[in-house]
């Protein structure tokens, strides 16, 4: 017989053991207005199938997701085009860091995975070619999933991002070299840029990722977002590809298809069952939050819960 998990007071225990584990780290501070960000800060929420929600610490402030924001544009492309996406971007595990240009020199402009900056710019691309209004609907697309008005892009964060991003625009022209950009660069890593400044708390994220957890299909709104065979590859890449190159590592650590940014978040989820997410603005060196992993860990462990 299962016994039922006390979801609220796991979290809690999680908070307990492992929010220490951010002095570890420093929050990004090539983006100057993530620098600001408090170490100190720290949130899990977690939202079962079936619209149960738990949460503990500050799981009501908003925070850049970042590269989080690559599982939503991906989404909404992988809808529109199915198949076709894959002609531009590859399903590999880039095994080099997030913003490198290394692979794409010998790979001929073609990214790795669409959770790389260089395959989220060929989406972000791909998104000026399919959507009328790029930044408007991908706002509208994940205030429908996370079922809230409130969630913007912080300004301050984009301009951030566009004054300091000179490796995203040397990975955007390099890539239009070889005509894998088919839109003008500023316009694409505007897009980009935005994205990347969308802004929303753990619940939110949780929420907004429980459509994975959920065959495809927004519990909210019973809208089907993905049908269950594009829902499972997309799962399949968060897997190989959502933790840069510590995918690896959180696969045999973690054991959930999950998604981090550089803002400190991250958000898995387990099929049919939950979705997780977890901010802790401390990062390690390869750009994921240190006390979100651990906690994540901690999470599949004392459950005996994973995908495995």
């Amino acid at each position: 017989m299962k016994i039922q998990t006390d979801y609220q007071k796991l979290l809690e225990r999680l908070e307990s053991e492992t929010k220490s584990f951010s002095k570890l780290g420093k929050p990004a501070d090539y983006i100057p207005a993530l620098a600001k960000v408090s170490p100190e800060l720290f949130a899990i929420s977690l939202i079962t199938r079936d619209g149960n929600a738990f949460a503990t610490g500050n799981h009501t402030v908003p925070f850049s997701i970042q590269s989080i924001s690559k599982v939503f544009t991906f989404t909404m492309v992988y809808r529109k085009i199915g198949t076709a996406i894959w002609d531009r971007i590859g399903r590999e595990p880039s095994g080099t860091a997030f913003n490198s240009l290394i692979q794409l020199e010998h790979e001929k402009g073609i990214p790795r995975n669409p959770f790389i900056n260089a395959g989220a710019i060929v989406v972000a691309d791909m998104m000026l070619e399919h959507c009328q209004n790029p930044k408007d609907q991908l706002l509208e697309f994940v205030r429908s999933l996370a079922g809230d008005e409130s969630i913007d892009y912080n300004q301050e964060v984009a301009t951030s991002e566009k004054a300091t991003g000179h490796r995203n625009y040397a990975l955007a022209h390099f890539m239009k070299s070889f005509g894998n950009i088919h839109h003008p660069v500023e316009e694409v890593l505007d897009v980009y840029f935005n994205q990347c400044a969308i802004e929303m708390t753990t619940d939110q994220l949780s929420k907004a990722f429980l459509f994975l957890a959920n065959e495809g299909i927004n519990p909210f709104t019973s809208e089907e977002i993905l049908n269950p065979s594009r829902t499972k590859r997309l799962q399949a890449l968060m897997l190989t590809s959502g933790l840069y190159d510590e995918s690896g590592d959180f696969a045999f650590r973690v054991g959930m298809p999950a998604k981090s940014g550089v803002g400190g978040g991250i958000v898995g989820v387990i099929p049919r069952q939950l979705s997780l997410a977890v901010w802790s603005p401390a990062l390690n060196n390869r750009g994921n939050s240190i006390a979100g992993i651990e906690a994540m860990e901690r999470f599949t462990t004392y459950t005996a819960n994973s995908v495995f």
